[in-house]
Protein backbone atom coordinates (compact mmCIF):
# COMPACT_ATOMS: atom_id res chain seq x y z
CA UNK A 1 0.00 0.00 0.00
CA UNK A 2 1.32 3.13 -1.05
CA UNK A 3 2.23 5.64 1.73
CA UNK A 4 -0.09 9.11 1.88
CA UNK A 5 1.63 12.73 3.18
CA UNK A 6 0.53 13.87 6.35
CA UNK A 7 -1.46 17.09 6.16
CA UNK A 8 1.47 18.88 7.69
CA UNK A 9 3.01 19.07 4.42
CA UNK A 10 0.22 20.25 2.61
CA UNK A 11 0.32 23.06 4.66
CA UNK A 12 3.88 23.65 4.47
CA UNK A 13 3.77 23.56 0.72
CA UNK A 14 0.51 25.49 0.24
CA UNK A 15 -0.19 27.89 2.79
CA UNK A 16 -0.35 31.63 2.11
CA UNK A 17 0.10 30.21 -1.83
CA UNK A 18 3.51 31.38 -1.36
CA UNK A 19 6.20 29.26 -1.74
CA UNK A 20 8.07 29.73 1.45
CA UNK A 21 11.20 27.43 1.55
CA UNK A 22 14.37 28.82 0.91
CA UNK A 23 16.90 27.49 -1.26
CA UNK A 24 18.33 23.82 -0.45
CA UNK A 25 20.80 23.62 2.62
CA UNK A 26 23.93 21.64 2.83
CA UNK A 27 26.02 20.87 5.56
CA UNK A 28 29.21 20.95 2.84
CA UNK A 29 28.31 23.89 1.86
CA UNK A 30 32.03 25.36 1.76
CA UNK A 31 32.67 22.51 -0.85
CA UNK A 32 29.50 24.04 -3.05
CA UNK A 33 29.90 27.24 -3.49
CA UNK A 34 28.91 27.92 -6.66
CA UNK A 35 25.10 26.66 -6.10
CA UNK A 36 24.70 29.63 -3.87
CA UNK A 37 26.76 32.38 -6.20
CA UNK A 38 27.62 32.85 -9.56
CA UNK A 39 30.32 34.95 -9.27
CA UNK A 40 32.38 31.91 -7.99
CA UNK A 41 32.03 30.71 -10.91
CA UNK A 42 35.96 29.30 -12.06
CA UNK A 43 37.57 30.26 -9.13
CA UNK A 44 38.77 26.66 -9.26
CA UNK A 45 41.25 27.82 -11.38
CA UNK A 46 40.35 25.03 -14.05
CA UNK A 47 37.57 22.24 -15.01
CA UNK A 48 35.78 21.82 -11.45
CA UNK A 49 32.74 18.84 -10.97
CA UNK A 50 31.31 18.67 -7.62
CA UNK A 51 28.45 16.14 -7.00
CA UNK A 52 26.47 16.04 -3.80
CA UNK A 53 23.87 14.30 -2.11
CA UNK A 54 22.13 15.48 0.94
CA UNK A 55 19.38 12.81 2.77
CA UNK A 56 17.34 14.45 5.72
CA UNK A 57 15.70 12.62 8.64
CA UNK A 58 15.84 9.00 7.16
CA UNK A 59 13.67 7.87 9.58
CA UNK A 60 10.58 10.10 8.53
CA UNK A 61 8.03 8.95 5.36
CA UNK A 62 9.04 11.70 2.66
CA UNK A 63 12.12 12.88 4.38
CA UNK A 64 13.92 15.88 2.00
CA UNK A 65 16.36 14.99 0.17
CA UNK A 66 18.87 16.96 -2.25
CA UNK A 67 21.16 16.18 -4.90
CA UNK A 68 22.84 18.61 -7.12
CA UNK A 69 25.96 18.28 -9.93
CA UNK A 70 27.61 21.25 -11.22
CA UNK A 71 31.20 22.16 -13.76
CA UNK A 72 32.31 25.39 -13.95
CA UNK A 73 36.12 26.49 -15.39
CA UNK A 74 37.60 30.01 -16.06
CA UNK A 75 37.97 31.45 -19.36
CA UNK A 76 41.28 33.51 -18.73
CA UNK A 77 41.51 34.29 -22.28
CA UNK A 78 37.98 36.63 -21.76
CA UNK A 79 38.91 37.17 -17.91
CA UNK A 80 36.18 35.26 -17.62
CA UNK A 81 34.28 32.34 -15.41
CA UNK A 82 31.19 29.92 -16.76
CA UNK A 83 29.57 26.95 -14.83
CA UNK A 84 26.42 25.19 -15.35
CA UNK A 85 24.39 22.97 -12.12
CA UNK A 86 21.81 20.48 -11.94
CA UNK A 87 19.87 20.13 -8.72
CA UNK A 88 17.10 18.28 -7.30
CA UNK A 89 15.08 18.89 -4.40
CA UNK A 90 12.59 16.63 -2.60
CA UNK A 91 10.34 17.72 -0.07
CA UNK A 92 6.96 15.15 0.56
CA UNK A 93 4.67 15.49 -2.69
CA UNK A 94 6.84 18.73 -3.77
CA UNK A 95 9.79 18.07 -6.63
CA UNK A 96 12.04 21.49 -7.61
CA UNK A 97 14.27 20.54 -10.24
CA UNK A 98 16.59 23.50 -12.19
CA UNK A 99 19.55 23.92 -14.42
CA UNK A 100 21.07 26.92 -14.29
CA UNK A 101 24.01 28.67 -16.35
CA UNK A 102 26.35 31.24 -14.17
CA UNK A 103 29.16 33.42 -16.11
CA UNK A 104 31.33 36.04 -14.54
CA UNK A 105 33.51 39.10 -14.88
CA UNK A 106 37.13 38.90 -13.16
CA UNK A 107 39.03 41.63 -11.88
CA UNK A 108 42.45 41.56 -10.39
CA UNK A 109 42.36 43.42 -7.23
CA UNK A 110 45.74 43.40 -4.77
CA UNK A 111 46.81 39.77 -4.29
CA UNK A 112 43.41 38.27 -5.41
CA UNK A 113 40.50 38.55 -7.82
CA UNK A 114 36.86 40.54 -7.58
CA UNK A 115 34.24 38.59 -9.23
CA UNK A 116 31.02 39.47 -10.57
CA UNK A 117 28.20 37.02 -11.77
CA UNK A 118 24.95 36.67 -12.91
CA UNK A 119 23.12 33.48 -13.58
CA UNK A 120 19.36 32.51 -15.12
CA UNK A 121 17.62 29.32 -13.85
CA UNK A 122 15.16 27.45 -14.90
CA UNK A 123 13.16 25.78 -12.69
CA UNK A 124 10.29 22.94 -12.98
CA UNK A 125 8.04 22.34 -9.62
CA UNK A 126 5.96 19.56 -9.44
CA UNK A 127 3.25 18.33 -6.98
CA UNK A 128 2.04 15.35 -6.49
CA UNK A 129 -1.29 15.65 -5.29
CA UNK A 130 -2.37 12.16 -4.99
CA UNK A 131 -0.52 11.38 -1.69
CA UNK A 132 -1.63 14.46 0.12
CA UNK A 133 -4.46 14.34 3.05
CA UNK A 134 -6.35 17.09 4.29
CA UNK A 135 -8.76 16.88 7.34
CA UNK A 136 -11.83 17.20 5.30
CA UNK A 137 -11.06 15.28 2.17
CA UNK A 138 -12.62 12.45 0.96
CA UNK A 139 -10.27 9.35 -0.08
CA UNK A 140 -12.70 6.04 0.09
CA UNK A 141 -11.62 4.91 -3.50
CA UNK A 142 -11.77 8.32 -4.52
CA UNK A 143 -9.51 11.22 -3.96
CA UNK A 144 -11.15 14.31 -3.21
CA UNK A 145 -9.39 16.90 -1.04
CA UNK A 146 -12.49 19.18 -0.49
CA UNK A 147 -10.06 21.91 -1.32
CA UNK A 148 -10.22 23.26 -4.67
CA UNK A 149 -6.70 25.08 -5.19
CA UNK A 150 -4.89 21.22 -4.66
CA UNK A 151 -4.87 18.60 -7.14
CA UNK A 152 -5.36 15.42 -7.40
CA UNK A 153 -2.92 14.54 -9.47
CA UNK A 154 0.33 15.09 -10.87
CA UNK A 155 1.06 18.82 -11.71
CA UNK A 156 3.88 19.78 -13.15
CA UNK A 157 4.68 23.76 -14.14
CA UNK A 158 8.26 25.69 -14.47
CA UNK A 159 9.60 29.10 -14.62
CA UNK A 160 12.52 31.79 -14.53
CA UNK A 161 14.65 32.98 -12.15
CA UNK A 162 17.90 35.07 -12.71
CA UNK A 163 20.63 35.29 -9.66
CA UNK A 164 23.32 37.40 -9.31
CA UNK A 165 26.34 37.74 -7.11
CA UNK A 166 29.74 39.20 -6.00
CA UNK A 167 32.49 37.09 -5.05
CA UNK A 168 36.50 38.18 -3.89
CA UNK A 169 39.11 35.31 -3.35
CA UNK A 170 42.83 35.32 -3.00
CA UNK A 171 44.87 32.49 -0.70
CA UNK A 172 44.17 33.96 2.32
CA UNK A 173 40.75 35.35 2.42
CA UNK A 174 37.57 34.50 0.16
CA UNK A 175 33.89 35.52 0.53
CA UNK A 176 30.66 36.94 -1.58
CA UNK A 177 27.52 37.59 -1.03
CA UNK A 178 24.75 37.13 -3.63
CA UNK A 179 20.75 37.02 -4.31
CA UNK A 180 18.64 34.22 -5.87
CA UNK A 181 15.09 34.88 -7.24
CA UNK A 182 15.91 38.55 -8.14
CA UNK A 183 12.43 39.29 -9.64
CA UNK A 184 10.37 36.81 -7.49
CA UNK A 185 9.00 34.55 -10.55
CA UNK A 186 5.68 32.62 -10.23
CA UNK A 187 5.20 28.69 -10.83
CA UNK A 188 1.72 28.89 -12.97
CA UNK A 189 -0.24 25.61 -11.31
CA UNK A 190 -3.50 25.56 -12.54
CA UNK A 191 -5.49 26.61 -9.54
CA UNK A 192 -3.05 28.40 -7.57
CA UNK A 193 0.17 30.34 -8.53
CA UNK A 194 3.16 29.78 -5.93
CA UNK A 195 6.14 32.64 -6.00
CA UNK A 196 10.37 31.73 -5.61
CA UNK A 197 11.43 34.29 -2.57
CA UNK A 198 13.97 36.53 -2.65
CA UNK A 199 17.05 34.76 -1.22
CA UNK A 200 19.85 36.80 -0.25
CA UNK A 201 23.16 34.73 0.82
CA UNK A 202 26.30 36.10 2.71
CA UNK A 203 29.76 33.78 2.51
CA UNK A 204 33.17 34.61 3.99
CA UNK A 205 35.71 32.09 4.55
CA UNK A 206 39.28 31.90 5.79
CA UNK A 207 42.97 30.12 4.67
CA UNK A 208 45.53 29.90 7.25
CA UNK A 209 48.57 27.60 7.68
CA UNK A 210 49.39 26.55 11.57
CA UNK A 211 52.26 24.55 10.50
CA UNK A 212 53.84 22.73 7.26
CA UNK A 213 51.39 19.73 7.99
CA UNK A 214 48.18 21.44 8.91
CA UNK A 215 45.98 24.18 7.92
CA UNK A 216 42.54 25.58 9.06
CA UNK A 217 39.84 26.79 7.41
CA UNK A 218 36.73 28.82 8.74
CA UNK A 219 33.87 29.74 7.28
CA UNK A 220 30.44 30.73 7.67
CA UNK A 221 27.38 31.55 5.63
CA UNK A 222 24.37 33.52 6.16
CA UNK A 223 21.18 32.59 3.51
CA UNK A 224 18.03 34.93 4.34
CA UNK A 225 14.66 35.44 2.56
CA UNK A 226 14.08 38.61 5.08
CA UNK A 227 11.54 36.54 6.74
CA UNK A 228 13.59 34.10 8.36
CA UNK A 229 17.35 34.08 8.55
CA UNK A 230 19.80 30.89 8.71
CA UNK A 231 23.33 30.99 9.65
CA UNK A 232 25.57 28.64 9.90
CA UNK A 233 29.20 28.09 10.70
CA UNK A 234 31.96 26.04 10.12
CA UNK A 235 35.68 24.93 11.11
CA UNK A 236 37.67 22.30 8.99
CA UNK A 237 41.42 21.06 10.16
CA UNK A 238 43.00 19.96 6.93
CA UNK A 239 46.29 17.47 7.12
CA UNK A 240 48.88 17.21 4.67
CA UNK A 241 46.65 18.68 2.25
CA UNK A 242 44.95 15.08 1.97
CA UNK A 243 43.05 14.18 5.32
CA UNK A 244 40.19 16.96 6.49
CA UNK A 245 38.19 16.76 9.00
CA UNK A 246 35.93 19.29 11.30
CA UNK A 247 32.32 20.37 12.43
CA UNK A 248 29.79 22.87 11.58
CA UNK A 249 26.67 24.12 13.43
CA UNK A 250 23.30 25.70 11.95
CA UNK A 251 20.51 27.51 12.95
CA UNK A 252 16.78 27.00 12.04
CA UNK A 253 16.57 30.99 12.03
CA UNK A 254 18.09 33.38 13.78
CA UNK A 255 17.21 32.41 17.77
CA UNK A 256 17.15 28.61 17.75
CA UNK A 257 19.54 26.11 16.70
CA UNK A 258 18.90 23.41 14.16
CA UNK A 259 21.97 20.60 13.81
CA UNK A 260 25.45 19.94 14.43
CA UNK A 261 27.35 18.73 11.73
CA UNK A 262 30.51 16.18 11.91
CA UNK A 263 32.40 16.44 8.80
CA UNK A 264 35.33 13.81 7.36
CA UNK A 265 37.09 13.76 4.18
CA UNK A 266 40.04 12.81 2.22
CA UNK A 267 41.91 13.01 -1.43
CA UNK A 268 41.68 9.88 -4.06
CA UNK A 269 44.87 11.28 -5.76
CA UNK A 270 45.73 14.50 -7.03
CA UNK A 271 42.23 15.61 -8.65
CA UNK A 272 39.69 13.78 -6.54
CA UNK A 273 38.09 14.68 -3.12
CA UNK A 274 35.55 13.03 -0.79
CA UNK A 275 33.16 14.67 1.76
CA UNK A 276 31.05 13.29 4.41
CA UNK A 277 28.46 15.19 6.92
CA UNK A 278 26.72 13.49 9.34
CA UNK A 279 23.84 16.08 11.19
CA UNK A 280 23.46 15.62 14.77
CA UNK A 281 19.68 17.11 15.62
CA UNK A 282 19.63 19.87 18.34
CA UNK A 283 16.14 20.92 17.57
CA UNK A 284 13.00 18.93 18.58
CA UNK A 285 13.06 17.19 15.58
CA UNK A 286 15.68 14.90 17.28
CA UNK A 287 12.95 12.74 19.51
CA UNK A 288 11.67 11.85 16.12
CA UNK A 289 15.07 11.18 14.02
CA UNK A 290 18.62 12.36 14.41
CA UNK A 291 19.69 10.44 10.77
CA UNK A 292 20.99 12.87 7.87
CA UNK A 293 23.72 12.30 5.87
CA UNK A 294 25.08 13.91 3.17
CA UNK A 295 28.39 13.21 0.97
CA UNK A 296 30.14 15.27 -1.77
CA UNK A 297 32.76 14.28 -4.52
CA UNK A 298 34.79 16.86 -6.35
CA UNK A 299 36.95 16.32 -9.49
CA UNK A 300 39.42 19.14 -10.42
CA UNK A 301 41.61 19.02 -13.70
CA UNK A 302 44.38 21.28 -11.84
CA UNK A 303 45.29 22.13 -15.08
CA UNK A 304 45.43 25.80 -16.49
CA UNK A 305 43.04 26.13 -19.47
CA UNK A 306 43.38 27.31 -22.86
CA UNK A 307 45.07 31.28 -23.06
CA UNK A 308 45.35 34.30 -21.46
CA UNK A 309 46.84 35.90 -17.85
CA UNK A 310 46.29 33.71 -15.12
CA UNK A 311 45.28 35.20 -12.02
CA UNK A 312 48.38 36.18 -9.68
CA UNK A 313 47.22 33.48 -7.07
CA UNK A 314 48.89 30.50 -6.47
CA UNK A 315 46.77 27.66 -7.77
CA UNK A 316 45.36 25.11 -4.46
CA UNK A 317 42.91 23.08 -4.46
CA UNK A 318 43.06 23.16 -0.71
CA UNK A 319 41.28 25.67 0.03
CA UNK A 320 37.60 24.99 0.42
Amino acid sequence: MRKRLPVIFYLMLLGGYVWAQQMPQYSLFMFNKLNYNPAYAGLDHSISLTAGLRTQWTDINFNPQSQYVNVHAPLLFLSSGVGIGIENDELGAERTTSIQLSYNYQLELGSGLLTFGVAGRMVQKNLDGSILRTPDGNYENIIDHQDPLLPIVNENASGMAFSAGIYYYSEVLEGGISVVNISEPTIDFTNFQPTLKRTFTAYAGGHMEINSSLTFHPSLMVMSDLEQTQPQISGIFRYNDNIFGGASLRGYNQNTLDAVSVIAGFKLGENITFGYAYDISLSGLRVISNQSHEIMINYNLNTSLGQGRPPKIIYNPRNL
